[in-house]
């Protein structure tokens, strides 16, 4: 007898989530890979100082605050979680979101509702949900993130032109594009030649110097240019007094029930984009490396990471893209790496933190205008956009809710609508066709001897040959997912088949899958034909299939059940011989 084929087990909860920074350690770790992880992780770093100061600054936080999460974030992430690769951080996907925190309950608020969101990212790793993020249709992950760059950019134009405003900057996009065009005779010539410059250098770099670390030369530049001409410019030191040379001591914030249900919508919106984000940034690594992550255990080192940060006094921390695809490019080799780069990001808070107080806020302006122009995908949204006119709902509804309500019913109006198009497509699919033979015998080819008419006198004859040669039976054929979707309509057919036949075969061996919905139309159609004398054969379904009729109600004898067509056929023949000739 052959071997039989082993059988696939499912992981054990070790295998789900033991960090990958344990699985390097086992594979072995010498002083190579070492060298390899620190000049990936001296990389990123230099990536991740000037962009973690200015999502902070553009949260609404200040840029200590965006240097503590990468530092405190990122260390978490990669230590504990579940890619090799992972940068951990301030994410410009969060930056709507937490202004919009910061503004309705202050800096306690945030901190409050990031320490809720990680124990909410932690409960989703440990129910074993992060499987689930994968089915976010590709539309609404583009319409958020291009939503979200457009309001980064938006955000930032007040200090890429230097503009002095009447009184507070609204924040939605609506009120705040007309208070900035009142503000425009304010523009300061200085400000935006340094942030036009800023722009324009890191573009040149990118093209031109690609590996070198465009975003920090700009930034130092800008700095430089600032503190050596006493530019009449905005700086972190005139608007925030710098930032701390380290760590802030952990402290708790205020915990009550009060303020736990009032920023409980903002952890909610932070643990759902917290875990999107990351769990993509995951996957463009496995893309680029072949590796493969365990989503659980990221969404939970994620948690811890968010927990971390938030007693830190830092903000909210996920998975960055732009950053991991730089730590795998520059030759990281495992989870060291990152843990690397925010040992770098904080030797730099300890040595360098007073000259952080000359950077232009023009320059990092810049930065984060750039990083908005790189979040709008151009190429995904033609993409869309020449694909079909559902993906283009999906990701115009995904997108102009992000603009102009807000980014978490965005996400799940996009999916809902996502989910109804498929459900849509998937019931077109459906088919419940007539078997039709192409050419049928006549009755002189049957009796000549032929084989298929030696066939036919034994009782063998092949599926063609008896349909087309018994007018009381027919043959209809079930194709696709047979679902709630499709039932209305695969009932509707089945209703009408047997009224000019005897004896009905329906051919299963082309259905996927069947739910409750299906299995009770197929039950009721099958009695209605049972109830005008007809026949009933059922062949080709899946052990699956039959135990779901059964289920829900089919009983021994309603229906013969048999293995194949040819089979089916050849037993509704003998049994509609059997009646004609008793």
């Amino acid at each position: 007898m052959p071997a039989s084929t082993p059988r696939a087990t499912a992981p054990t909860l070790a295998e789900l989530y033991t960090p990958k920074l344990v699985t390097t350690l086992r594979e072995g770790y010498g002083p190579a890979r070492l060298r390899a992880d620190a000049i990936a992780g001296l990389t990123v770093a230099i990536v991740a100082l000037p962009l973690s100061m200015a999502i902070a600054i553009a949260s609404g936080a200040t840029p200590g605050a965006g240097l503590t999460t990468a530092i405190v974030g990122g260390f978490l992430v990669s230590a504990l979680g579940g890619s090799r690769y992972q940068i951990g951080g301030p994410a410009g996907a969060f930056i709507v979101l937490v202004a919009a925190c910061i503004a309705r309950h202050g800096m306690e608020g945030l901190i409050l509702a990031t320490l809720m969101s990680g124990v909410f990212l932690m409960l989703i790793g440990g129910l074993r949900l992060g499987t689930y993020i994968k089915y976010i249709p590709h539309p609404v992950t583009v319409g958020f993130t291009a939503g979200i760059g457009v309001i980064i950019l938006s955000s930032q134009l007040k200090d890429l032109f230097g503009l002095t405003l009447a009184g507070p900057e609204p924040g939605p996009l609506a009120e705040k594009l007309p208070a900035l065009a009142a503000a425009l005779p304010s523009l300061n010539g200085i400000t935006l030649a340094l942030s036009a410059g800023t722009i324009g250098l890191i573009l040149l770099l990118r093209r031109y110097r690609p590996h070198w670390p465009g975003l920090l030369i700009a930034v130092v530049l800008a700095a430089g240019l600032t503190a050596g001409l006493d530019l009449p410019v905005d700086t972190i030191a005139s608007r925030f007094g710098g930032i701390p040379a380290g760590l802030p001591a952990p402290a708790l914030p205020d915990v009550s029930v009060a303020k736990m249900l009032a920023v409980l919508p903002e952890a909610i919106g932070f643990a759902l984009l917290g875990a999107i984000e990351s769990l993509l940034s995951a996957v463009v690594a496995d893309g680029m490396t072949g590796r493969r992550h365990r989503a659980n255990c990221e969404l939970v080192a994620q948690g811890v990471a968010n927990i971390g940060s938030a007693l830190f006094g830092g903000i909210c921390v996920t998975g960055t893209i732009a950053r991991t695809a730089t730590n795998v490019r520059a030759g990281a080799t495992s989870p060291v790496s990152g843990m690397l780069h925010a040992v770098f990001l904080l030797l730099f808070l300890l040595v360098a933190a007073p000259l952080a107080g000359y950077i232009p806020l023009a320059a990092l302006a810049g930065v984060l205008a750039v990083v908005a122009w790189n979040m709008l995908e151009r190429h995904a949204i033609g993409t869309i956009l020449r694909h079909s006119r559902a993906d283009t709902l999906v990701f115009g509804a995904t997108f102009f809710l992000t603009l102009f309500r807000d980014l978490t019913e965005a996400i799940l109006v996009g999916v809902a609508l996502g989910g109804a198009i498929f459900i849509d497509r998937m019931a077109r699919l459906v088919q419940v066709e007539q078997h039709k033979p192409f050419v049928g015998e006549d009755a002189a080819d049957r009796l000549s001897g032929s084989d298929s008419g030696l066939q036919y006198l034994r009782g063998e004859a092949p599926f063609a040959a008896g349909v087309a040669s018994d007018p009381d039976l027919v043959v209809y054929r079930l194709s696709g997912a047979f679902f709630f979707g499709s039932a209305a309509t695969v009932g509707a057919v089945l209703d009408r088949i047997a009224d000019r036949h005897r004896a009905l075969v329906l051919d299963f061996s082309g259905v996927a899958l069947m739910d409750s919905t299906a299995a009770l139309t197929m039950i009721g159609a099958l009695r209605k034909a049972s109830g005008r004398n007809v026949t009933l054969h059922l062949a080709g379904a899946s052990p699956a299939i039959r135990g779901a009729l059964a289920t829900h109600g089919l009983k021994d004898g309603e229906v013969q059940v048999h293995p194949d067509l040819d089979t089916a056929v050849r037993a509704a023949r003998l049994a509609l011989d059997q009646a004609r000739t008793s």
